[in-house]
C-alpha cells in the first residue's frame, strides 16, 4: 500500500466510530459495539486491539469496593467500553449504580462513592491513584471464559482485495517493531513492555470473533 492511498487522521475511539458512520472515513479502528450502528461494515484486518488477560487500561476506578458504589462517571472516549461496563454491572457484578456521562477531566470527580470508567493512557495513569481497580476484560473473561475484543479494523464498503491484502501487511507491521516503539515512547506511569507484550492482543482470532459475537448479541 502506497502512502499516497490513504490520509491518516488520528481520534480517539468513539470519534472515530462517528466518523466512520457519517462516511467522513472509509477505514477506522474502532469500539466493536458501533459496528451494529452501521449500514454495512467490513472486517479487513486480522489485527485488533483484544485481551486474553486483564488489560490495564480498561477499568473501573474507585475510592470504595463496588457494593459501595453509588454513582459511576463513563469515559467519553470509548461506546465499547461503556457497554461492557454496562453488562457487568448487570450480569456480572449485580449492582444498579447511577451512570452519568462525562466530558474532559472528568477524573478529578472520582471520590468517594462515585467511581469512574477511564481507558487509555488516562487510566494507566489513574492506576496510581485509586485503591480499588476493576479490570474490565479480566472480568469478562471470569464471566464467559473468553478473550474480549475493544476494537477492530473496519471499513463501511467494500475495498479492492489488493488494498485489503496491503492494509493487513501494513497493520501487521508494528508487531515486528515492539521493542524499538517501547524505547521510542515516553510514558512513565505503566510498564509498557507489559502492555504491549502481555496486557494487549493483537491478533483477531477465532475467540476473539466468538467473543464480540457474544458481546454484540448481549448489548442488543
Amino acid at each position: 500500500m502506497m502512502k499516497d492511498d490513504t490520509e491518516l487522521v488520528f481520534g480517539y475511539p468513539a470519534r472515530v466510530a462517528t466518523m466512520l458512520l457519517n462516511d467522513e472515513a472509509d477505514i477506522g479502528l474502532i469500539p466493536v459495539a458501533a459496528i451494529p450502528a452501521m449500514k454495512e461494515h467490513y472486517i479487513i484486518s486480522d489485527y485488533c486491539i483484544g485481551a486474553v488477560e486483564p488489560v490495564a487500561s480498561v477499568c473501573l476506578f474507585s475510592d470504595v469496593p463496588l457494593q459501595e458504589i453509588k454513582e459511576i462517571l463513563l469515559d467519553y472516549q470509548s461506546r465499547t467500553s461503556a457497554a461492557l461496563l454496562k453488562l457487568l454491572l448487570k450480569e456480572h457484578w449485580h449492582i444498579d449504580p447511577i451512570l452519568t456521562g462525562t466530558k474532559e477531566g472528568y477524573q478529578q470527580l472520582i471520590k468517594g462513592s462515585t467511581a469512574g470508567l477511564v481507558i487509555g493512557d488516562r487510566a494507566l495513569q489513574q492506576r496510581k491513584t485509586s485503591p480499588y481497580i476493576y479490570d474490565l476484560a479480566e472480568a469478562w473473561q471470569q464471566m464467559t471464559g473468553l478473550p474480549f475484543l475493544f476494537a477492530a479494523w473496519v471499513a463501511n464498503k467494500k475495498l479492492p482485495a489488493s488494498f485489503i491484502d496491503s492494509f493487513n501487511k501494513a497493520t501487521g507491521e508494528g508487531l515486528l517493531h515492539l521493542p524499538e516503539i517501547i524505547e521510542a515512547t515516553d510514558f512513565a506511569d505503566y510498564d509498557l513492555e507489559t502492555y504491549y507484550t502481555r496486557n494487549i492482543d493483537y491478533r483477531l482470532d477465532g475467540s476473539k470473533k466468538q467473543a464480540m459475537k457474544l458481546f454484540l448479541e448481549k448489548i442488543r
